[in-house]
């Protein structure tokens, strides 16, 4: 199988390609690694002058980390002539000028000079100098060009391995065009407008129904916007139908004892009645978590809530007058209040019983002996006609409503 981009399994392509000469090189370790990076850009022929390192090389084989092909077909010289003997193009690698009168080139340009002189049938060779010193200037004279790098100049030299590196990738790049050995998989074609729509149906539909969209007014502007960030991505089919899940799952809520979601109108109504219930002794501690039980309220609206409040954000008379949906007063929750307006609108419910009715008359006198007043409809009111409903509000709504904080 092969492994961080070497695959065994491949066959070796044997091309016609420059020869990688090192001169004296000092270390195992970088004629390893230089062995390494002749393998990665296609280059197969290395020379060696006279190594300092001895050969072969024990840390020479280790840096080459899989490149044996390279090390083992190493040729050893005494002098650089010998090494370039058979060659008809030879260009030297050096951070320094040596005065020199030779063609200077960068190693895209030294790659495609060998390029058309491989293709001629030359032989050519790219010649690198020792760790410490480089080339001497006799050896650089032996040379029909230089080869340099645009680098730091106060900072020039670099190690051997990094100079065959880069002077490998300009050859091979332009000897194999440039192509990339692989490329993003296109498993899905793009989503058509049809499938695009409707999901944005199924999503709009349910934020709805959480009542994202606040205020109503602004409802056109946030759609248009949220159905813009997912153009902008060009799904594709299967990136819809991943987005669609991901909706679902979020609409049907968790799992097992950690299950959440959304509750039903019946369900809302019968979860009022329990906090109602069992819930006061709880709620009037002064280190009770009223404002989670909000949140909980909210997020779990009845039917006539949320009928009520689509009526009253849908209401342009409303915009103004500062009304929030289950917020807390106190130790208690409002069904919809307005600080401003220190009016409190109770929806009841149908199916309220003794003990819960009871809470809810306690509930209303505590707002209402600090200055809150209280308009009480019945949710079966609030289903018929909520147009009916908003106007007993607007009813007893000041003209000017006056600035306020909640007690």
């Amino acid at each position: 199988m092969p492994g961080a981009g070497t695959d065994k399994t491949r066959h070796w392509v044997m091309e016609a390609a420059p020869a990688v000469i090192l001169v004296e090189p000092q270390l195992g370790e970088n004629i390893g690694a230089a062995a390494r990076a002749m393998a990665n850009f296609g280059l197969s022929e290395l020379r060696l002058v006279n190594p300092r390192c001895g050969w072969p090389s024990r840390e020479a084989a280790i840096m080459a980390s899989g490149a044996d092909r390279v090390l083992a077909g190493a040729a050893l010289y005494a002098t650089l002539a010998d090494a370039i003997a058979d060659c008809q193009l030879v260009i030297a690698a050096t951070a320094r000028s040596h005065d020199q009168a030779k063609p200077v080139m960068g190693a895209d340009d030294a790659a495609r000079l060998s390029v058309s002189r491989v293709a001629a049938g030359e032989r050519v060779a790219l010649v690198f100098g020792r760790e410490r010193n480089g080339l001497e200037n006799d050896e650089v004279g032996l040379a029909d060009a230089i080869l340099t790098l645009p680098v730091n100049p106060a900072f020039a030299s670099l190690n051997l391995a990094q100079a065959v590196v880069i002077a490998g990738y300009e050859w091979f790049k332009l000897r194999s065009s440039g192509a990339l050995p692989f490329a993003a998989p296109n498993r899905s074609p793009p989503a058509p407008k049809e499938q695009l729509l409707a999901f944005f149906g199924d999503l709009e539909r349910e934020l709805e129904r959480i009542e994202y969209f606040r205020p109503h007014e602004k409802r056109g502007t946030m759609t248009v916007n949220m159905r813009n960030i997912f153009t902008r991505m060009q799904p594709t089919q299967q990136d819809i139908r991943t987005l669609h899940g991901i909706v679902m799952a979020l609409v049907e809520g968790r799992k097992g004892p950690a299950r959440g979601g959304l509750l039903d109108g019946p369900e809302a109504e019968m979860l009022r009645n329990m906090l109602a219930r069992h819930g006061k002794a709880e709620i009037v501690r002064k280190d009770s978590p009223v404002r989670g039980l909000a949140r909980l309220l909210r997020r779990n609206p009845t039917d006539a809530e949320r009928a009520l409040w689509t009526a009253m954000t849908g209401d342009r008379r409303f915009a103004g007058l500062g009304f929030k949906r289950q917020t807390p007063i106190g130790p208690h929750v409002a069904d919809f209040v307005s600080f401003p307006l220190r009016l409190v609108a109770d929806v009841v419910p149908g199916s309220e019983d003794a003990p819960a009715a009871e809470a809810r008359r306690q509930k209303l006198a505590w707002m209402q002996e600090r200055g809150y007043r209280i308009v009480q409809v019945t949710a079966a009111e609030v289903i018929s006609d909520a147009g009916q409903v908003l106007e007993r509000i607007l009813a007893v709504t000041p003209g000017e409503p006056r600035n306020s904080a909640p007690d």
